[in-house]
């Protein structure tokens, strides 16, 4: 009868996690702090040394003054609870839901239904993206100028200096960072007091 010859595989086993549980982990995290600080703890967002949120997940932002978010998913700009609806162009449910939320856009911002940018009334795959389109955002003015009590001018040249370019010139499309453009608002005009 043969024997398993153990040490081999205790002393194999060891150094593998050694290397890929201690020696790898550390190594990538110290590269990442070195060398992508911002991006390593998170992409967190401060102002006067408080974190108003990371600028990877979208935020709920109901209040008039602020430029509203895209819809989120399940459970609400919860990363725990990330991911789409799954329903297709061909569910009815969707439709109803989309069709109800335009509505409630011409209520709220004014125009017609048919301007209505898709990204209003629609959620994102992971239901976490914290852009708008330019077109969401320009929808959204007219409110947010009558809460904070400024022009639409200034308003709308705060959104063009927070519009994000494609990538490289042809990756992706123009969008705004809601939560920085919030920001940016707050830091630029007060709202006004009622």
């Amino acid at each position: 009868m043969r024997t398993v010859p153990l040490r081999p595989a205790i002393t194999l086993t060891t150094v593998l996690c050694l290397l890929t549980g201690v020696a790898y982990p550390g190594l990538v995290t110290v590269v990442a702090q070195l060398l992508f600080p911002f991006q390593a703890n998170g992409s967190l967002l401060s102002v006067n040394g408080e974190v108003r949120g990371s600028a990877l997940i979208g935020q709920r932002f109901t209040e008039d003054w602020y430029f509203h978010s895209r819809p989120a998913s399940a459970g609400g700009y919860d990363g725990m609870t990330s991911g789409g609806s799954n329903k297709g162009p061909s569910d009815r449910a969707l439709a109803d839901t989309v069709a109800s939320a335009v509505a409630a856009v011409v209520r709220v911002e004014g125009g017609t239904a048919g301007a209505v940018p898709s990204d209003m009334v629609t959620r994102s795959a992971s239901g976490l993206d914290p852009h708008i389109s330019p077109a969401n955002a320009a929808l959204q003015v007219a409110r947010v100028s009558r809460a904070r009590g400024i022009s639409r001018d200034d308003l709308r040249q705060l959104v063009a200096r927070h519009t994000e370019l494609r990538q490289l010139g042809v990756f992706g499309e123009p969008r705004v960072h809601v939560l920085r453009l919030n920001l940016a608002l707050d830091s630029a005009a007060a709202r006004r007091v009622r």
